[in-house]
């Protein structure tokens, strides 16, 4: 079974019990670990070959009538959204009035966090940000750090790791979501193919989550070893952040604020409107 996910320690502790054969009567994976701007455009391909995929909640609109949504083994939670952040020298943004017509970094134009940015910019920057230029979002910091960006949408450990570019945060886009709404914040979704046993496929992914939880070190060197050169001690905060309640089962607060995202983000004519039934797996 193909399957794309990042590279990031959520993604490979989730997977790993999977990916290593350890999940009884699961089939073997076949792995590819891409940025989420990838997998986003592999799932969006007619023809993608993938049977399982990891991408943003707000690439889901395009492809849900090829994939079905998991109800585990994604990214969503409580005090876990995108940061903005911005450059600590005289001429760097202060506030969100001051990206008014800034070049502004993404990690990718389909991704859950420049969709929240987009929806928390029609209200807060007038006359709308300058440009927005996609970067993998390892580069992001770095860029905004050298001058070359005025500011950047950050996701992942970046939460734990911007202070040591010398950056600060100009607002967390997921307390402006869950202050605006009271809902948790849908960051990346599991999909897969529609013609594929899903109840199977929910099963074996629901069993590496549980697998991961009750044995937390047997991953430890495998997501490690994809996470950049990462402190041990941030992929821990990481995995602890972004693997929860919501990994194991999306149940009603979940599948609220997958509809309550997509909902308002289609009524500002930024992604096609769904049917929220669709984003249930089929009887």
């Amino acid at each position: 079974m193909k399957i794309a996910f990042s590279p990031c320690p959520n993604d490979t502790f989730v997977f790993h019990a999977w990916a290593h054969g350890l999940i009884p009567g699961a089939p073997a994976l076949e792995v590819t670990y891409a940025d989420i701007d990838i997998t986003n455009h592999l799932a969006a391909q007619e023809n993608s070959d993938y049977d399982v995929l990891k991408i943003s909640y707000a690439a889901l609109p395009w492809v849900l009538d090829r994939y079905a949504l998991l109800p585990c083994g994604g990214a969503l939670g409580r005090g876990c959204g995108p940061l903005v952040l911005a450059a600590g020298g005289p001429d760097a943004p202060k506030s969100p009035e001051d990206l008014s017509g800034r070049r502004v970094a993404v990690p990718s134009e389909r991704s859950t966090a420049y969709l929240l940015f987009r929806l928390w910019a029609a209200q807060n920057v007038p006359g709308g940000v300058g440009e927005i230029v996609v970067m993998p979002f390892d580069q992001i910091m770095p860029a905004v750090r050298d001058g070359r960006i005025d500011a950047g949408l950050v996701i992942h450990e970046a939460r734990f790791t911007y202070p040591d570019y010398g950056l600060t945060l100009m607002t967390d886009l997921g307390n402006w979501w869950e202050q605006d709404t009271g809902l948790p914040i849908p960051l990346g979704a599991i999909i897969a193919k529609r013609n594929l046993d899903l109840k199977a496929i929910t099963e074996w992914a629901r069993a590496s989550v549980e697998y991961a939880w009750a044995h937390p070190e047997a991953s430890r060197e495998y997501v490690l070893s994809h996470a950049q050169e990462m402190d041990p001690k941030v992929a821990d905060a990481h995995i602890d952040l972004y693997v929860n309640g919501f990994t194991a089962n999306l149940g009603e607060d979940g599948y609220a604020a997958i509809a309550s995202l997509l909902t308002r983000a289609a009524d500002e004519g930024l992604v096609p409107h769904i049917d929220p039934k669709a984003l249930l797996l089929p009887e």
